[in-house]
């Protein structure tokens, strides 16, 4: 995970979309176990960045 990144994007989000009504959602955190960008055929983080 990228920890440096974490709380910042979870701020932003907060920031950006809070309401303060029913609806305003939920923020999901969890591992990635891998990820492939199809184009190319990178995968872990030379495909995230």
């Amino acid at each position: 995970m990228n920890e440096p990144y974490l709380q910042p994007t979870i701020d932003a989000i907060i920031k950006g979309t809070k309401t303060g009504k029913v609806g305003d959602g939920k923020i999901f955190i969890q591992n990635l176990e891998q990820c492939i960008r199809i184009r190319t055929g990178d995968s872990g983080r030379e495909a995230i960045g």
